[in-house]
């Protein structure tokens, strides 16, 4: 495909070689060409007219004057197949007659990209599965790190790094899980015809559509011309996976503000530089995954919209869908290899997040003092006598666990409880076993295999 200038930017060379229109044309013509030897199997082609087929499937295509012919033809497999026949009657003229036998432009078309997605989801599984393993790796790493968790932008109480990430991890390996199942349902022949009855082929049709599936290693499947859902499922499970990824990039992004400064993504000759100001280090991987979950939702929507494909063939509808469905390949592989080449680098300032959880006087353990008198004065009343205590440490008063100490409240509560209850380490290994229990039962659980054959 074509993307602008800006698209492409944001994109990989690799995904965007898949999705080349140059792809798509090849994928087309093996397509045309798995389509006749499958007929000559099967007797309803000659196998001389079947290799004079094949052999000009590989001649030289002019893109360009295919999308020139298509706006008027309505689908690029129109002209495809014209300049396919012309190629053929030039070695045997006989043969000509046979191209193209018993299929459709949609068979051609939806095949081809049916095809090239299986390429595409082989670069968004291994990126992902890089993306994922150094993450595991960051989290198992600082499962005992103390950061600040931050509800509503707001520090609230600490928790670990190795939490965190932990939090990122797991809508990828779902993620991953969906993808593969949404896989195996969408990627599959499409055959049917004028109007999806195999009706030209007759009673040979679904012997025909085996041995084609079978030559392009693809599952055979009954024609879906109009039947979106399988396919427009697995283009929603791409969204929200640039959605995960763009979660990802939005906490790195904040954490990596110079105010708080506990991540920076890799320095690099000509990494996240500014035109302008010399000291900038911006941080690109994650300005590449908030960008796929801002443009993924529109794509998402527009498949969405085009499955109202009406009687047996869509008009207009169908077209919208394929000028959208690259465009998700190419936000969530962008944003994947961004990411996984960041997060294997990535600078973890443990001294940093220290320092800002201490900036907070304590305040972030007001709720493990609470529970301290809780027992004895009630939930309520010992969330007002802390929440006034809190005051005074934001305000400079002292450390909210020397208030506590003096407060007539907690008389009755021991010294090792009040520092167990603001004990930041402790605090930290505790949601860094809970993060690293989670990840070892979800890494755990059994995945489903991406093979769509």
């Amino acid at each position: 495909m074509t993307a602008s200038l800006f698209a492409r930017t944001l994109a990989s060379e690799a995904m965007l070689d898949i999705f080349s229109d140059r792809a798509i044309v090849a994928a087309m013509l093996a397509f045309e060409a798995a389509l006749a030897e499958a007929e000559a199997d099967e007797g309803i082609v000659p196998s001389d007219a079947a290799a004079a087929i094949v052999a000009a499937t590989g001649a030289e295509v002019d893109v360009d004057a295919l999308v020139v012919a298509a706006r008027s033809a309505g689908s690029i497999a129109i002209p495809l197949v014209k300049t396919l026949t012309a190629a053929v009657a030039a070695r045997d003229p006989k043969a000509a007659a046979f191209v193209h036998w018993g299929g459709t432009s949609q068979d051609v078309v939806d095949t081809a990209m049916v095809l090239v997605t299986g390429r595409a989801l082989d670069l968004v599984a291994r990126d992902l599965d890089r993306l994922v393993d150094a993450l595991v790796e960051l989290a198992r790493a600082h499962a005992a790190t103390p950061i600040l968790a931050r509800t509503l932008l707001q520090p609230a109480q600490v928790v670990s790094f190795g939490f965190k990430v932990g939090a990122w991890v797991a809508p990828l390996v779902r993620a991953r899980q969906r993808i593969a199942r949404a896989r195996d349902a969408a990627l599959k022949l499409q055959l049917g015809g004028a109007v999806g009855t195999l009706g030209a082929l007759g009673a040979k049709g679904e012997a025909v559509a085996r041995r084609v599936a079978e030559r392009l290693g693809i599952r055979a499947a009954d024609p879906w011309h109009v039947q979106r859902d399988d396919w427009v499922a697995l283009g929603c499970e791409v969204a929200i996976l640039c959605g995960s990824l763009a979660k990802i990039g939005a906490d790195i992004a904040l954490l990596a503000q110079g105010e708080v400064g506990e991540v920076a993504e890799p320095a690099g000759e000509g990494r996240g530089g500014s035109s302008a100001m010399p000291q900038k280090r911006n941080p690109v991987a994650a300005l590449a995954a908030i960008a796929a979950g801002v443009r993924a939702p529109q794509h998402a929507a527009a498949l969405l919209a085009a499955m109202r494909q009406a009687h047996e063939r869509g008009l207009g509808d169908w077209q919208a869908e394929l000028a959208e469905w690259p465009s998700l390949f190419l936000e969530a592989h962008g944003a994947l290899v961004a990411l996984a080449d960041a997060t294997s680098g990535l600078e973890v300032d443990t001294v940093r997040m220290r320092a800002n959880v201490a900036r907070q006087h304590g305040t972030v353990f007001a709720e493990a003092a609470a529970a301290l008198i809780a027992p004895a004065v009630g939930k309520q009343k010992a969330s007002s006598v802390v929440g006034a205590l809190a005051g005074r440490a934001a305000r400079g008063e002292g450390e909210l666990d020397a208030l506590v100490r003096t407060d007539p409240a907690f008389a009755a509560v021991g010294a090792d409880a009040i520092a167990a209850a603001f004990d930041v380490d402790a605090a930290a290994r505790r949601a860094g076993e809970v993060a690293i229990a989670r990840l070892d039962r979800l890494l755990a659980a059994p995945t489903t295999s991406g093979d769509s054959r």
